[in-house]
């Protein structure tokens, strides 16, 4: 009786518990009710509490692929959500993977951290925040309490070297501004279409993951216009591309596969990896990388032209630094961004000895 009331309560079964054990189970029981405890509530609480014990007891790496899924479609791109997958696999699922997330403390986030932050810093430095980012969503998530071990200001910013401390910051490997003419006369001479997409490339000055990804139906070739959807776009904001005649030519050479939309097509009307332009240049025996001509751009647009700055940066889908100047700039400077690609590619060919291929395969296509 609890409480006036009767209740009842096993004590296990034959044999597990003997009668003996059965006796002294049930004394246990009475002399926990004269000491105003309800064994039958405490039985069922003990076992919520272990039901939510084991609910909650997840691993850092279930957290960890938790978080990816949760967050990959407000990222750009597959492959950033394949580069967190990668990263933390290869350097933090050795040790943090099979752990408890509640359990994950300074010292384990410093055995993965320290072995790689003196040797690939850049790394380390991304992989302390995606750690730091994974046990947060966990605190919130009620899969762990307390101070975040992986955080970096006031914390692990004391114990490890700034990573700009560490490692020199190392930027794309830019061609000459006086080179680039004549590198694009031989680009002209190569084949294959890792080729054509590097042409392009330079001749608007994009990036090499928005050129890869190009579809004829971003392209008004009438209008001279590339018109980039915000998704593909690293800013999230959409970007219109003025064409000039030379890059237009690039298109019109090019051949339409039919089974694929795709302007620069690879393998089984595929986009290009992101190493075969790369390849082309270490073909070519050229040291510079795809990225470093947009740098080559902006040293010519900036300290061989009068064009202004806003319009450069524009060009090349900057984001403006100074907010109140990004607040009042609300046009996109298209028809100053044209001109300023048709006096590139002016520049391009204006010392480019090289027989112009592009003319000569536009010719032999009509022929055709």
């Amino acid at each position: 009786m609890v409480a006036g009331k009767r209740r009842d309560m096993g004590l296990g079964g034959y044999p597990a518990v003997t009668l003996a054990q059965a006796r002294e189970l049930a004394r246990a029981a009475r002399e926990r009710i004269k000491a105003g405890h309800d064994p039958v509530t405490e039985a069922k609480a003990a076992r919520s509490a272990q039901a939510a014990s084991r609910a909650t007891a997840l691993t850092f790496q279930q957290c960890a692929e938790k978080y990816i899924a949760a967050h990959k479609s407000g990222w750009k791109s597959e492959k950033h959500a394949q580069q967190w997958t990668n990263t933390l696999d290869q350097h933090a699922y050795p040790t943090l993977g099979q752990m408890l997330v509640r359990d994950v403390g300074l010292s384990h986030v410093l055995a993965v951290l320290e072995p790689i932050w003196q040797t690939k810093t850049e790394t380390a430095s991304r992989l302390r925040g995606r750690i730091e980012s994974v046990l947060d969503w966990a605190t919130v998530r009620k899969y762990r309490e307390g101070e975040n071990p992986a955080r970096w200001r006031g914390h692990l910013d004391k114990i490890l070297p700034k990573p700009a401390k560490v490692a020199k910051v190392e930027h794309h490997a830019a061609m000459p501004v006086d080179d680039v003419a004549a590198f694009l006369g031989r680009l002209q001479t190569q084949e294959g279409m890792g080729a054509r997409a590097l042409e392009f490339t330079i001749l608007t000055a994009s990036r090499s993951g928005e050129v890869r990804g190009a579809t004829w139906t971003e392209i008004d070739l009438k209008a001279k216009v590339w018109t980039i959807p915000a998704e593909r776009m690293k800013a999230g904001k959409e970007q219109r591309v003025p064409l000039s005649a030379k890059a237009v030519e690039v298109l019109q050479a090019l051949p339409r596969v039919a089974e694929t939309n795709i302007v620069f097509p690879g393998a089984k009307g595929q986009p290009l990896s992101d190493m075969t332009l790369t390849a082309t240049l270490r073909r070519m025996e050229i040291d510079s990388t795809v990225h470093g001509f947009r740098s080559t751009f902006r040293d010519w647009a900036g300290e061989r032209t009068s064009h202004p700055r806003e319009v450069i940066e524009h060009a090349l889908a900057h984001q403006l630094k100074d907010k109140a100047e990004a607040a009042y700039q609300r046009g996109d400077l298209f028809e100053k961004r044209r001109r300023l690609m048709d006096d590139w590619a002016a520049f391009l060919q204006r010392s480019n000895p090289a027989t112009n291929v592009i003319e000569l395969q536009i010719e032999a296509r009509k022929k055709s």
